[in-house]
């Protein structure tokens, strides 16, 4: 049996899988319109919340899910390239594409926040803005849908390819483990329970803090004069 090590951590997991979950609802109920937009908004604000959770994690979490660890494997895309990447975790082009994800995601998030859908359905934030901000920035959401399924198609072709080289990066991402390729990769260390749940407060905090922020904001509308006969 070959050996193993501690690749990624039990919130990290479940950060992928939600995401992968929300986006794909979010892409669905986007699609059909309809009654289904609160929904779309839902899982946009859940997306939203996920992200943010992603930030915080990615400064106290496990030593592969960290920041200091995935930004400075960017440096070292030659060695890659040559077939001399020793190091665990995201390899150099695999943090391309995450970040590239990560910001896509975020703009479609930010720009959602922001957009109407012509009817009844807005974001929480649009009150914030101009209708004419709006309309435009509701039409940058609906065209990046097609950056954005575009790199999900090239998500799966990689995990596909991966897995015709011998690499199961689906299993690792369902078991946190990974085969042991270089004597030099160590299983991760850090990430405690105490600090997920922060982060998540966090996250859910930033959820509320925009759905509550126009209310803040927004004066609320001048009432009616009494009418005396």
């Amino acid at each position: 049996m070959q050996d193993s090590i501690k690749l990624w951590d039990l919130p990290l997991r479940l950060f992928h899988w939600l995401l992968a979950a929300c986006v794909s609802g979010s892409l669905v109920t986007g699609w059909l319109g309809g009654g289904l937009m609160v929904w779309h908004g839902r899982l946009g604000l859940a997306v939203f919340g996920l992200l943010v959770f992603r930030l915080g994690w990615g400064l106290c979490g496990s030593t592969y899910a960290r920041w200091s660890t995935i930004l400075p494997s960017l440096m070292s895309i030659p060695q890659y390239l040559k077939g001399q990447w020793r190091a665990a975790g995201h390899n150099p082009l695999g943090v391309l594409s995450l970040l590239a994800m990560l910001a896509l995601l975020s703009f479609q998030v930010a720009s959602g926040l922001f957009a109407n859908d012509d009817i009844a359905m807005k974001g929480p934030l649009q009150p914030l803005i101009s209708s004419a901000t709006s309309d435009w920035l509701t039409s940058l959401h609906r065209q990046a849908k097609w950056l954005l399924l575009a790199l999900i198609g090239l998500h799966v072709a990689a995990i596909l390819v991966y897995r015709l080289r011998g690499k199961a990066l689906l299993r690792a991402m369902i078991n946190g483990r990974a085969t042991r390729e270089h004597a030099t990769q160590q299983d991760a260390r850090g990430g405690t329970w105490l600090q997920a749940a922060l982060v998540l407060l966090l996250a859910l905090g930033a959820v509320w803090a925009v759905q509550e922020l126009p209310s803040y904001i927004v004066p609320a509308p001048a009432a009616a004069p009494a009418l005396n006969w």
